[in-house]
């Protein structure tokens, strides 16, 4: 009797689960909406190998009294991309005259594998970075995700991901593919595409968006 309550209630809440997750892939995708004062708590990941530059190109035209505040996001190892989001904010606050605390912050999460790590130990370091990713978001819980491809998108964009599943917090991801993919995806395109957690994905190349329909073809940003 006992273990059929429990069979029963585990299957029901697999079923519940599972309604939730068609229902994120139904609504995921859809434009952000709101009146014009509405602002989004924006969560931007930077990351080297020419990463930022694209990035903080592609955050010149974004509406900066809209997403905000904003919070910069890069390896614990990457010592200069942050450094490239504080200047160009500094540039902004300067013009606006608004005070550097009241737009954004600058934060570092440990990375799931460094450059020629060996996939044994990087088990480990992959945990800790999962475990890092978690608090932050906890902390952060953003509204939208901005992301192009370092590979400490990954375990915050799946964070996120199981946020809206739960139904803990709700953020739209947005990933846009580097320009310097031309015929294949990156490894995190290529899983946030697969497995549909990027709201709406990106690509700069004609020849990516006919490899992969569900992305949008906009044009080199560059």
């Amino acid at each position: 009797m006992a273990v059929g309550s429990v069979v029963a209630a585990l299957t029901a809440l697999v079923l519940l689960i599972l309604i939730r997750f068609l229902y994120i892939l139904r609504w995921s995708g859809k434009p952000l909406h709101g009146k014009s004062w509405r602002t989004y708590s924006t969560l931007i990941v930077l990351g080297s190998g020419g990463h930022t530059a694209e990035m903080l190109n592609l955050l010149s035209v974004l509406q900066k009294d809209r997403f905000t505040p904003r919070f910069y996001i890069a390896a614990a190892t990457d010592n200069m991309s942050l450094q490239k989001a504080r200047m160009m904010e500094d540039s902004l606050i300067n013009a606006a005259g608004v005070k550097v605390e009241e737009t954004a912050k600058y934060l570092q999460i440990y990375r799931s594998r460094e450059v020629g790590q060996s996939y044994v130990t990087s088990v480990w370091t992959t945990l800790v970075a999962t475990a890092h990713a978690l608090y932050l978001m906890i902390q952060l819980r953003p509204e939208v995700i901005l992301c192009n491809g370092p590979g400490t998108c990954i375990p915050l964009c799946a964070i996120a991901f199981l946020f809206k599943v739960l139904g803990i917090r709700w953020s739209s991801i947005f990933y846009m593919e580097s320009i310097a993919r031309v015929k294949r995806l990156s490894l995190s395109g290529l899983l946030l595409y697969k497995l549909q957690v990027a709201d709406q994905f990106f690509v700069q190349w004609p020849e990516l968006q006919r490899k992969y329909p569900r992305a949008e073809y906009v044009g080199c940003l560059m």
